[in-house]
């Protein structure tokens, strides 16, 4: 196998996060059945909720 660049990478930075136990064991399984990293689901859950937040504001700019 020859090596390769990743040139995709996303800029990224660390942070140190405090999960509850009890959300932990679940994201923990939730990865482990689908062969996912905890970043990645991390990051996947948040973007979710990110954009939800949009979606909900946007909603409610139209009920105004």
């Amino acid at each position: 196998m020859a090596f390769n660049l990743n040139i995709e990478r996303k800029e990224s930075v660390n942070k140190c996060v405090r999960f509850p136990v009890r959300i932990l064991n679940d994201i923990e399984k939730i990865t482990t059945e689908n062969n996912v990293s905890f970043s990645k689901f991390v990051i996947e859950a948040c973007e979710y909720a990110l954009k939800d937040i949009e979606e909900q504001k946007k909603k409610q700019k139209v009920k105004s």
